[in-house]
């Protein structure tokens, strides 16, 4: 949806047969909603009003009208200048609208004087993508996130807006002395959970330290895919994987990382994982509370980046996913650009080498599999590029190197000796580098093959 202009409202059709319902009661599927995106350049007004409308439609709002607003300056008490708050006034009214949703993040006292101003409830940025993270996680581990990122927000939220907040407990018999306030009780019982939450996720990091371990043991290469949110990525997991995992068009569709064992295009097997999708301006609540589900990308071999294609941001989008992996600890791993929906953009697939033949952009349609074989040589000569052969002699004493050359499948040939074993292998160059410091110290034999 596109505004008419930087500072005017352009009006949705009304759904017919809803009506407005306690506008401060917690949100339902349908609700009437209306949009109000702040901007300071008017070039970005168009584009942020279309991605947060898709992200109201995706918490299940039904958007009745947006409002964009240039913001010079903002308003300690309200955010966006009081011009803007009547007009905003004036169409929740009209519209029997339940919530304003404001994308950008708003301070207590300033959610708290929009809802009087609107006498409704007031969303802001971070509160909706919660919001939608919450309908969305599936896991054990996605829910506890989700409600760990929501406390943390709400941690922050708790004024002196409401008169039972200031009401005192300790009365009553048994009861009596100096008490504490409701918002002490409230901030009391927040802390508690935040901290059961947090040892809860603590022993799901380390069930996942354990799981990360037993594959560095057998030295599978793990590629994520990562991406801008909506840009194809489980839609691409699936065609390569044939896992299933949900894929939808809509924001944010996959929470919860999914790994799959497929064949390594260099030579035995890789781990594929699907992860979040990110987004602009992404909360850092859900980056702090995701940082497990986040560490399959800081911590794989290589990230696949699914951009797409079809969108005329997509340069921006790339620059804004870029900015995350910085954030997470990712920004130096090695990666491929996968420009997705080349079908949409109508782009023929292609493999393009940038950076001096180091790095690869792949164009192709994850929906029509045009293209794949590109991007899965693409993934072979990066593997490739970074693997040795070489011949190993093992004697019997050292038959644990061997076996472990078997899980990683990287042993080509093998020749039984009196004894030992002379092996023909295929492996990474720090693998190599490994075996060679074995060699260097006896026991081990280790010859380069070109």
């Amino acid at each position: 949806m596109s505004s008419s202009g930087p500072d005017h409202e352009q009006p949705t059709p009304a759904a017919p047969g809803l009506a407005a319902g306690d506008p401060f009661s917690r949100a339902v599927e349908g609700e009437r909603g209306i949009v109000v995106v702040p901007f300071q350049e008017r070039g970005d007004a168009e584009a942020d009003i279309a991605e947060f409308v898709e992200l109201a439609n995706s918490a299940g709002a039904l958007i009745m009208a947006t409002v964009s607003a240039r913001i010079q300056r903002p308003s300690p008490a309200t955010y966006i200048g009081a011009g803007k708050v009547e007009e905003v006034a004036s169409l929740r009214r009209l519209h029997d609208a339940d919530v304003v949703l404001v994308d950008h993040g708003l301070s207590p006292v300033q959610k708290r004087n929009l809802e009087r101003h609107w006498q409704c409830r007031v969303v802001d940025r971070t509160s909706l993508i919660l919001d939608i993270f919450a309908q969305r996680a599936r896991s054990f581990e996605g829910k506890l996130q989700v409600e760990l990122a929501q406390l943390r927000h709400l941690s922050t939220r708790l004024v002196r807006g409401w008169t039972h907040l200031d009401s005192q407990r300790g009365g009553a018999i048994g009861l009596r002395g100096p008490g504490e306030t409701q918002l002490e009780t409230d901030r009391r019982l927040l802390a508690e959970r935040v901290k059961m939450l947090r040892r809860r996720l603590e022993q799901v990091q380390v069930q996942r330290r354990q799981s990360r371990r037993a594959r560095d043991r057998g030295k599978v290469p793990t590629v994520a895919l990562v991406g801008y949110t909506n840009a194809g990525k489980s839609t691409l997991f699936n065609l390569l994987t044939g896992a299933g995992v949900y894929a939808a068009d809509q924001l944010f569709a996959t929470l919860d990382p999914t790994l799959r064992k497929i064949p390594n295009p260099a030579g035995g097997t890789l781990l594929l994982a699907d992860t979040v999708g990110f987004i602009r301006e992404l909360p850092h609540e859900v980056v702090a509370a995701f940082r497990a589900t986040l560490s399959e990308a800081r911590e794989a071999d290589l990230l696949l980046h699914v951009v797409d294609s079809a969108d005329p941001e997509h340069e921006q989008r790339i620059i804004q996913v870029d900015a995350v992996l910085e954030s997470i600890g990712a920004g130096d791993i090695p990666r491929l650009l996968v420009m997705n929906k080349a079908d949409l953009s109508g782009r023929a697939p292609r493999r393009d080498d940038i950076d001096g033949g180091n790095q690869a952009r792949v164009w192709l349609s994850a929906a029509t599999g045009d293209g794949i074989d590109l991007l899965l040589a693409a993934i072979g000569d990066f593997f490739a590029s970074r693997r040795q052969r070489c011949r190993l002699f093992v004697p019997h004493a050292e038959g644990n190197v061997r076996a472990a050359l078997y899980r990683q499948q990287a042993i080509e040939d093998e020749q039984a000796g009196e004894d030992g074993w002379w092996l023909t292998v295929n492996v990474s160059t720090a693998e190599a580098g490994r075996l060679q410091q074995m060699a260097a110290t006896g026991g081990l034999r280790m010859e380069a093959l070109d």
